[in-house]
């Protein structure tokens, strides 16, 4: 049975100082457990992943509505259902998607639901796709919703569109890497990209969208895949992945001589920084591409040669979600990991309860976790 009012984690001013373990940015409070309204999904949160976006609204990079109920990357169990939704069921197990697709607009007509209009709008404003927000504090304060999900929660409701639903046998623990980390970097590879055999492919940032785009290109016959990050341990994750080859990004551009000839077929930059952008178009090969997914700060800039892509014919590609369409990829991918050849379950660092969040950030700054995983309720 469900309760009347849950734990929700609310940030409720962006910028705090570092070390988060003593600014605090984010407080744990009970707010009532919301009923789905027609379209929607009440689901009970069982894992959810801390992830370098969430880091990105509370350091005020990506600057949101708030107070704001955060957290984007979970897996849970669908709790009930609105009115309309007749194709997920009570007691399903779900991978939660952090862009709604609303499968009319521009985007979505023409198969990138990644970048549903209707979706960025809400997603954008806190709300959810089919209405306004529903988190309230008890006294009736507006929490807006995160990316439409809000899973640093012991229950969330989000849209129909926001769910895929999965296996039961398959652990809350691996779904929960699937709904943001999966769907961007392998997306980033396979979609995006479109890594062909043979070819050769540098990943700039071995955080977990890093280490999936490790994984994706590992899948395809013939790579050659190198991998920088300046942590050792990173690094050495990066072999465990796939990686052919690992470096710090003072060896990337000997490791590509050595390795990829004249430049790489194709760069994946996973650390948001527009530095690190002009670093991998400078190691293309003729047209090759880069596939930005990253998040820099807004007022970062990028400097390049202008004739490199008329002369040379490389390309800039931008990769949201990894120009997924969750309810086709997420199923795929499983698959892969089904298989032992997508071997998540190597990112999964540990496991806390949600009252450890705010030192978890600090964690996160420092690059001593790749995916650490919460826990919503008592086991």
């Amino acid at each position: 049975m469900t309760p009347a009012t849950m734990l929700s984690t609310i940030l409720r001013a962006a910028g705090s100082t570092r070390p988060y373990a003593d600014s605090l940015p984010l407080s744990l409070e009970q707010i009532p457990v919301p009923t789905p309204r027609a379209g929607e999904v009440l689901v009970r949160i069982e894992r959810a992943s801390l992830c370098h976006s969430d880091l990105s609204v509370i350091d005020g990079s990506r600057v949101r509505p708030l107070p704001m109920a955060l957290g984007h990357e979970a897996a849970g169990t669908v709790g009930a259902v609105g009115d309309g939704v007749n194709d997920v069921a009570v007691g399903d197990r779900v991978v939660l998607v952090f862009v709604p697709s609303c499968g009319d607009c521009r985007a979505c007509r023409a198969g990138r639901p990644a970048l549903c209009h209707r979706g960025a709008e809400a997603n954008g404003a806190g709300d959810l796709l089919h209405g306004p927000a529903v988190l309230t504090t008890e006294s009736g304060e507006r929490i807006n919703h995160h990316l439409g999900v809000s899973a640093f929660s012991q229950y969330a409701v989000v849209a129909r569109e926001s769910v895929v639903v999965v296996d039961q046998d398959v652990p809350f623990d691996i779904a929960a890497m699937f709904g943001c980390a999966a769907l961007t970097g392998i997306g980033a590879v396979l979609n995006t990209g479109a890594l062909a055999p043979g070819q050769s492919v540098i990943v700039f940032g071995l955080g977990a969208v890093g280490l999936m785009a490790v994984m994706a290109a590992a899948q395809v016959a013939g790579t050659t895949v190198i991998a920088i990050d300046p942590l050792p341990e990173k690094r050495a994750l990066a072999l465990r992945c796939g990686a052919d080859q690992v470096g710090s990004p003072d060896q990337a551009a000997q490791l590509v001589l050595e390795h990829a000839g004249d430049g790489v077929d194709l760069a994946v930059e996973a650390v948001g920084s527009a530095r690190v952008m002009e670093a991998g178009l400078a190691l293309l090969t003729r047209g090759g591409a880069l596939v930005s997914v990253g998040l820099p700060h807004p007022e970062q800039t990028i400097t390049t040669q202008a004739l490199q892509f008329a002369g040379l014919g490389r390309r800039l590609l931008g990769s949201y979600m990894g120009d997924s369409v969750p309810s086709r990829d997420i199923p795929v991918y499983l698959q892969l990991w089904r298989d032992g050849r997508l071997p998540v379950e190597l990112l999964h660092t540990d496991t806390r309860p949600l009252a450890d969040l705010n030192e978890s950030l600090d964690a996160l700054v420092a690059g001593d976790v790749v995916r650490r995983l919460f826990v919503m309720h008592a086991e």
